[in-house]
């Protein structure tokens, strides 16, 4: 729609803003109308109208099958829309017009705003199926009269009251009518079932809705006052009601077709399902991440044991491979940290790795720089744990192995996310300038417990590649391509 007014229109950008707030409503007044809107405006230089939104109802069947926004078409082709453009009021004259042997009846509506009309609403209504109508389709008809006669005045939609129609209740979900006293005159079938479900023994009609929602949410004090009004219909609002058997949505529309409040429209919906199903996955995520939370104590004890078990060894070796172990411990422990701060199973694996950088540059010998370069990105639970480890095994094996005691250097980590959506991959090199590999070494069979750890990490539970070889001037490169999960 931006595009078509920007190209075709001479409207300003708050009136392209109004039509916007128009069209995220009028889902409610094809629904009401059981017909189709196409909203049409005049081009820059009044010759023709193009149009720029269309809307099919959920409630009737459509007389249009074909899309017809973008469609331009000159003035005096349609009269009935020159007709609400220029006198600025709703047009219903004339017969039915006839298209592929349906009869449809052609309405105009025109679009106000401060004054000022900026374009018209063709509403058009398959009469294939026309039969007596019900009292719940009269109440629509009415309230679709009401609504239409509201935007050829510019009073509805309301400003600052944007709706998000996926999540409001629409029309079919529940409706009731009430007058200017906020009693309800007509309720449907479904509106009556969310109130049943609320706890209401009783039929809605002739009952003061404002009053009995309140005293069917359950409240230790005085009657929510706030509650009573919004039911009433007296603003537009929205709210949801709890009661002992169910949660219902509820949003208010005031009727004012003629400027002066009649009455209002209530939607209502039944999300007691939902609500429940909402809440039982908070439920599930807090007990997940207390898991982790729990797990990463626990891991945080075991490492401090082993540390503290360490400082009792008497022999070095003893005491490394224990500090060895501390680390280990350590990396698995960020992975569980980070995950009890989430919602989901996945983490942001920069944080992870930078945590793990800066604790194994602590037992750096020398003076050795260790940095990152390139972005991890967002990673699954499954992947995250076993990559923390085979980052730290490889990053203390460059530490230990590469420099000796006192000598400057640099351990570069860096990341490249690539390969194609459906196969994404994950391409980590390790690069240090130290000393280099001896010679003969083959980083697929010769190697300490780390790179064994490594190895079988890579392989067996990233299924991935994992290679160490020469730098290209001096040092040692170590290359990890593991499959991942494309991000959203």
């Amino acid at each position: 729609m931006n595009d078509l007014v920007r190209q075709h229109t001479a409207l300003s950008d708050t009136d392209l803003e109004w039509l916007h707030l128009l069209v995220s409503e009028w889902q409610l007044l094809s629904d009401l109308s059981f017909a189709d809107l196409v909203l049409w405006v005049p081009t820059r230089d009044g010759t023709r109208y193009v149009s720029v939104a269309q809307m099919r109802p959920n409630t009737g069947p459509t007389s249009y099958h074909d899309d017809m926004v973008g469609h331009l078409v000159p003035r005096g082709r349609r009269p009935l829309l020159d007709a609400a453009l220029d006198e600025g009021r709703i047009v219903r004259e004339g017969d039915p017009e006839w298209r592929e042997e349906v009869p449809v009846r052609v309405e105009s509506i025109p679009v106000r705003r401060e004054g000022r009309v900026l374009g018209v609403i063709g509403r058009n209504t398959n009469l294939l199926t026309v039969r007596t109508p019900s009292r719940l389709e009269l109440t629509y008809l009415q309230s679709a009269s009401d609504l239409a006669q509201m935007i050829a005045a510019g009073s509805f939609p309301f400003p600052g009251q944007q709706v998000d129609m996926d999540a409001s209740p629409r029309v079919g979900d529940g409706l009731m009518r009430l007058d200017a006293d906020g009693l309800v005159q007509y309720a449907s079938p479904n509106a009556l079932s969310a109130y049943h479900r609320l706890g209401l023994a009783s039929d809605l009609v002739g009952h003061h809705l404002g009053r009995a929602t309140a005293e069917l949410a359950p409240s230790r004090g005085p009657v929510d006052e706030a509650l009573v009004k919004l039911a009433s219909g007296y603003a537009p609002r929205e709210t949801e009601v709890e009661g002992s058997g169910g949660v219902i949505q509820l949003r208010a529309i005031p009727l004012k077709p003629k400027g002066t409040r009649i009455g209002s429209l209530v939607l209502c919906r039944d999300v007691t399902e939902l609500r429940r199903r909402e809440r039982e996955l908070i439920t599930k995520d807090a007990t997940i991440r207390e898991i982790h939370h729990r797990v990463k104590n626990n891991l945080q004890t075991v490492a401090a044991l082993l540390r503290l078990q360490s400082r009792r060894m008497d022999s070095d070796q003893g005491r490394e491979a224990l500090n060895e172990a501390v680390r280990r411990v350590g990396s698995i422990a960020i992975v569980h940290e980070t995950l009890s701060q989430n919602l989901d199973e996945r983490v942001e694996f920069d944080e992870i790795a930078d945590r793990v950088l800066a604790m194994v540059a602590e037992i750096s010998p020398g003076k050795v720089t260790c940095r990152r370069t390139g972005r991890f990105g967002i990673l699954d639970a499954e992947v995250a744990t076993p990559l923390s480890m085979v980052l730290t095994e490889i990053l203390q094996n460059a530490l230990e192995h590469a420099f000796t005691q006192g000598e400057q250097g640099t351990v570069e980590v860096s990341a490249l996310r690539g390969g194609t959506p459906a196969e994404a991959r994950l391409l980590i090199t390790v690069l240090d300038d130290g000393c280099g590999l001896p010679e003969g070494f083959d980083a697929q069979r010769t190697g300490n417990l780390g790179l064994q750890i490594v190895r079988t990490l890579v392989e067996g539970e990233l299924g991935g590649t994992f290679d160490m070889v020469p730098g290209r001037e001096r040092g040692t490169r170590v290359v990890l391509d593991i499959p991942v999960r494309p991000q959203k």
